[in-house]
């Protein structure tokens, strides 16, 4: 069975046969934290099981410890998550969310690679894109067999600090809206504006006018215009809590500029250090 790493379309998922395949649905609004829960129990793809970002892939209790406003979670916690799904390794997994963007379906993604897991990827377009192909849903909860799974974080694909100008070669990508890294508006953060150095590639750019992903040979153009003189493998990404960062570095990896990492704080992490510099602009 062919494995798929990035990005997988929603004919592909459906010729997967079930036995070999972990779907996930990551669906969650954050305006209102019961929705994606329960948008889950009116209709999802058969079979997927449900994932919460706030309770699921971080663990909100560790926000005041300076890791940001979606902390991970421990690798105890991921581990028993995944174990409740009844997860094993060789098996495709396959996350989803209602957005065509797939914020946290990239999150679960991206989570998944630090642990060294390969066989994983994101639904081009979403749930949205499921329903649009006529594709079946269904209310069932899935019952599966549960697994026993260990697992460890790789510390060399994420960073909990960051000191621009430490390695001159590093460059730092922000995915947040350009307003925000701009310092012009700030929703969410008691500060505005951007870690110092770093440049901004909305998440937002990285899909079609139809909230797919662009093709691989567009996105490697497009990010190695941002890139410069800089290598794949000195890009740190972040975005405002370590969520929409990893849709650029799933873009990336997509196109075939692999070995960026994520800067798991992110601007709300940055900002837990009010003696920490802030730059505004472009």
């Amino acid at each position: 069975m062919k494995l798929y790493t990035t990005l997988i379309s929603v004919e592909a998922l459906a010729a997967l046969p079930a036995e070999h395949v972990l779907i996930v649905d990551c669906r969650i609004d954050l305006a209102d934290r019961t929705k994606g829960d329960m948008d889950y129990r009116q209709g999802h793809i058969p079979g997927a099981v449900y994932a919460n970002l706030e309770t699921d892939l971080s663990d909100l209790s560790r926000s005041t410890q300076g890791l940001g406003r979606h902390p991970l979670p421990s690798e105890k916690a991921f581990a028993a998550l995944l174990a409740r799904w009844g997860w094993r390794r060789g098996m495709q997994i396959v996350s989803y969310d209602a957005a065509s963007g797939s914020l946290a379906a990239a999150r679960l993604w991206w989570m998944l690679r630090l642990t060294g897991v390969r066989d994983v990827a994101v639904l081009d377009g979403g749930y949205p894109a499921w329903l649009a192909s006529g594709k079946p849903v269904e209310t069932r909860l899935p019952e599966r067999a549960s697994t026993h799974v260990s697992l460890r974080f790789d510390p060399d694909e994420v960073l909990f600090e960051y000191e621009p100008g430490a390695r001159p070669e590093s460059l730092m990508i922000d995915a947040r809206a350009t307003q925000r890294f701009r310092g012009e508006v700030e929703p969410l953060d008691p500060v505005a504006g951007h870690v110092p150095g770093a440049r901004n590639r909305p998440f937002t750019a990285n899909l079609d006018e139809h909230g797919y992903f662009k093709s691989a040979e567009v996105l490697r153009e497009e990010f190695l215009a941002v890139l410069g003189e800089h290598r794949p493998e000195d890009v740190v990404h972040m975005c405002g809590s370590g969520v929409t960062a990893c849709h650029n570095l799933l873009a990336m990896e997509h196109a075939g500029l692999h070995g960026s990492r994520l800067y798991a704080p992110s601007w709300s992490g940055w900002l837990s250090d009010r003696s920490r510099p802030v730059a505004t602009g472009d």
